[in-house]
């Protein structure tokens, strides 16, 4: 009897501290990522484990690569008589994401200028305040100019390269589902006749909604 109370003594206070010590290191150590570190790297293509029912780096990836391999089949880009000329029109958004939109064109446009081995031309409308700046001043010869500068020679588009996102949108007490629509067009810019268009369909179910910015 004297034994088990002298036992019972000691090991309550240590029972007590073993149990606080536990507590105080699961509120230091805080909500870790799986891998152990505070970031982990992971390929764009790849589902991570912050994920949400939006538009995210995998959709943008495979929506992407589908896209520049598409337009590269079509008779007008691999038959073509010389080099196509594409301007890219912005894309339309109308899911209820605040994504960067047009950055589906600016991929798609990488892919083919790095894989495309000269197969299509893209021009570079979204500078041309600056090229235009740059033409005047070698009008006014205030800078040189390898070839005559009053010799319009900005390029003239073939085709125009745009697309549109859409989406639908389910709420229950049980979670979000989202559906999104990737459609994109190629454009003749001299008929308005569209050579070409594909598409790519993303559904996405969770427990939790995420904030995209």
């Amino acid at each position: 009897m004297l034994m088990n109370l002298i036992s019972n003594k000691y090991c309550a206070p240590v029972f007590a501290m073993a149990v606080a010590g536990i507590i105080a290191g699961c509120a230091s150590t805080g909500v870790r990522n799986p891998s152990g570190t505070n970031v982990t790297e992971m390929r764009p293509d790849e589902t991570g484990f912050v994920a949400g029912t939006g538009v995210e780096s995998q959709d943008l990836v495979a929506v992407t690569d589908k896209m520049a391999r598409s337009i590269l089949g079509i008779p007008q880009i691999a038959r073509a008589q010389g080099v196509p000329c594409v301007v890219l029109d912005p894309v339309n958004n109308e899911t209820r994401f605040p994504i960067n939109k047009d950055i589906f064109l600016t991929r798609i446009r990488v892919q083919l200028n790095s894989k495309a081995a000269g197969k299509v031309m893209f021009l570079a409308r979204d500078r041309m305040v600056a090229l235009e700046h740059e033409r005047d001043l070698k009008r006014a010869g205030q800078v040189t100019a390898n070839a005559d500068p009053n010799v319009v020679e900005f390029k003239g588009a073939d085709y125009f390269l745009t697309g549109s996102l859409q989406g639908m949108t389910t709420r229950t007490s049980t979670g979000t589902s989202d559906y999104v629509l990737y459609a994109f067009q190629l454009i003749d810019a001299r008929t308005s006749a569209i050579v070409w268009e594909d598409s790519a369909e993303i559904k996405k179910q969770g427990l939790e909604d995420a904030a995209y910015r």
